[in-house]
């Protein structure tokens, strides 16, 4: 006869997992001794290795007490449903395990490879900090919303960077939003670039509200994301409106404000 650390130290189960198993009624528990000791036999070494091996496989415990007191052919089509149950938890895992690699990689797994390759001349460009993840998480929302139509636009876009003007707004905004300071000179340098390339699009006829016009869904989401991101967004708004333009994404023509 064995004691209760003996059974649990012969089934490689803690004394408090076979306290637990005699709590919930799956082990039952003998009466004590004449020294006042719980003695265990034989049929409880069998039936708390049963218990360890099916709660060690995943088996929820709800579930065990009916296997370790089924016969062999009800045991043996439990274990199958059971060998099921586990190889699809096993195949959702390493879905995960992919998924989280992909993350673990970049910004591949959210975004079409063409934005990446954007992102990564961005980089190589200077671009940095707090602009380049707001960068990125917007060309989130438009993918999420339109992932054959960013694709369409990534030339276009790699092609501005050739523009020094589009390249210094996007250093000077990666300058002005690295750090919590209000660098007013930064900022109005930033804004009159903006309001240069604003302008340079109206005069080509590109407007931007047009394109938003069938789904503004997207691009009011971008305009919260600048807002939330930051507050000195806010005061961009401000010294655009100064300079005709009124918007942070969508810009649209207005009277200029007085400063």
């Amino acid at each position: 006869m064995l004691t209760i650390s003996q059974l649990a130290s012969y089934a490689g189960v803690t004394v408090r997992a076979v306290r637990h198993y005699h709590q919930i009624g799956l082990l039952p528990e003998p009466e004590r001794d004449r020294s006042g000791y719980r003695r265990y036999g034989a049929h409880a070494v069998v039936s708390l290795v049963k218990i360890a091996t099916l709660a060690d496989a995943g088996v929820p415990l709800s579930e065990i007490a009916d296997l370790v007191k089924a016969d062999q052919e009800t045991f043996a089509a439990a274990v199958q449903r059971i060998d099921g149950r586990l190889r699809d938890e096993i195949a959702r895992l390493e879905r995960s395990r992919t998924s989280i690699a992909e993350l673990a990689a970049g910004d591949a797994l959210l975004l079409p490879p063409e934005v990446v390759a954007y992102l990564d001349r961005l980089r190589e460009l200077g671009v940095a900090g707090p602009v380049l993840d707001g960068e990125r998480d917007g060309w989130i929302i438009m993918a999420a919303r339109w992932p054959d139509r960013v694709r369409e636009w990534m030339p276009s876009k790699l092609a501005s960077l050739d523009d020094p003007r589009i390249v210094r707004l996007y250093q000077v905004l990666s300058l002005l939003f690295d750090t919590r300071e209000l660098d007013e000179p930064l900022m109005a340098e930033a804004a009159d670039l903006m309001a240069e390339l604003a302008e340079q699009a109206y005069e080509a006829g590109y407007n931007t509200q047009e394109e938003s016009a069938e789904d503004e869904v997207p691009f009011d989401l971008l305009e919260l994301l600048a807002l939330e991101t930051d507050p000195r967004a806010q005061r961009m708004v401000e010294l655009m409106r100064e300079r005709g333009w009124d918007g942070w994404t969508r810009l649209e023509k207005v009277p200029p404000t007085k400063g």
